[in-house]
């Protein structure tokens, strides 16, 4: 049996609108194993990047718990909230979020500087999760100066450099072509299964989701599990 490192009861999530309460999500109970990875599936509007957002910290539930290594993160102030996805959660996102400025070395380095770690600490850091994502070579090279594959590499190496408990990844290949989205796919895998990440990642691609262990369906904020692991 593995031990669950994602455990989510009752999650209930609300926006409201001027006078218009939007439910979004309606009392989700999900586990994710620890060196899990899962697929996040579904229409738009299903409330996928909603629930992805509330696993990596960066919303709040309405009602019900989330936990992450056995911390109730619901419970936390947004201080004690920024602190533990600055330590524990690497994201990757569709679009790059690379400082187009910086070379991909100092792009990689950006989540340290939020540590005591020295500059040198910092550079050996940047190099090893750079290495571990192929593009070693890369590391002095600019945003564009390098091919949408390679900024999503970078993307993954920042996330990487914290050394994660998590990487929550959304639509990590909805903005690449069939080839480098599998390159992609297989590197998010690699890190999976040779390196013990736990991934959870928000894709509306069939072909994608093929790359995770595991599939999870949602349909208007409501859970449709597909148990089929690959």
């Amino acid at each position: 049996m593995t031990e669950s490192l994602v455990q989510i009861r009752s999650l209930t999530k609300h926006y409201t609108r001027g006078k218009q309460t939007v439910e979004v999500l309606h009392g989700i109970d999900l586990d994710i194993p620890r060196g899990g990875f899962v697929a996040l599936m579904g229409p738009s509007g299903s409330g996928k990047t909603t629930l992805l957002n509330l696993i990596g910290g960066l919303d709040t539930p309405t009602a019900g718990s989330v936990s992450v290594d056995g911390k109730r993160i619901d419970q936390f102030s947004g201080g004690e909230l920024a602190k533990w996805r600055a330590e524990h959660v690497g994201f990757v996102f569709q679009f790059y979020n690379l400082l187009p400025v910086l070379s991909a070395q100092k792009n990689v380095e950006l989540p340290l500087l939020l540590t005591k770690m020295s500059g040198a600490e910092r550079a050996k850091r940047a190099q090893v999760a750079l290495t571990l994502v192929g593009l070693a070579d890369r590391a002095g090279h600019k945003p564009n100066e390098l091919s949408g594959g390679q900024e999503q590499r970078v993307a993954i190496a920042r996330a990487l450099v914290t050394d994660p408990t998590l990487l929550v990844c959304d639509e990590p290949t909805g903005d690449l072509d069939r080839k480098t989205a599998d390159e992609i796919l297989g590197l998010l895998q690699v890190l999976n299964r040779e390196h013990g990440k736990t991934i959870i990642m928000v894709t509306h691609d069939p072909k994608a989701a093929e790359f995770a262990a595991h599939t999870v369906h949602l349909d208007k904020g409501l859970l449709a599990e597909d148990a089929a692991a690959h």
